[in-house]
């Protein structure tokens, strides 16, 4: 049985809002997302308040969407900070295959045929 799957890379950037950044943001951070894993480059930090705001979305972002989806389209995360002008850029940048079998302990059903 093919078990295969794929999910998009994302990277997730710091980009300039209509207002001054109020946290510690800093224009340019990013961060990647690869599978199940969050890459940092080293040595840099990334709001946790940030990433509170997007962890719910990297899941959703990361699978193959519609195109007329808004999943599809919308790109652009405010900061959870009502005062700070930070926006997060989450870009799908590749895609990457996984074998269920190698993420889960779950066993994948077997389709049956029906007469």
């Amino acid at each position: 049985m093919d078990d295969r799957f794929e999910l998009y890379d994302l990277k997730v950037e710091v980009i300039k809002g209509d207002k001054p950044f109020v946290c510690g943001h800093r224009e340019g951070d990013y961060f990647l997302v690869e599978g199940e894993d969050l890459i940092f480059p080293e040595n840099r930090s990334f709001s946790m308040y940030g990433l509170s705001a997007l962890l719910p979305l990297l899941p959703a972002k990361q699978r193959i969407t519609d195109p007329n989806d808004w999943m599809s389209t919308d790109c652009e995360i405010a900061c959870p900070d009502p005062n700070c002008g930070a926006r997060f850029m989450i870009s799908r940048i590749g895609k990457r295959t996984f074998h269920h079998n190698e993420v889960t302990a779950v066993p994948l059903k077997e389709e049956k045929d029906e007469d």
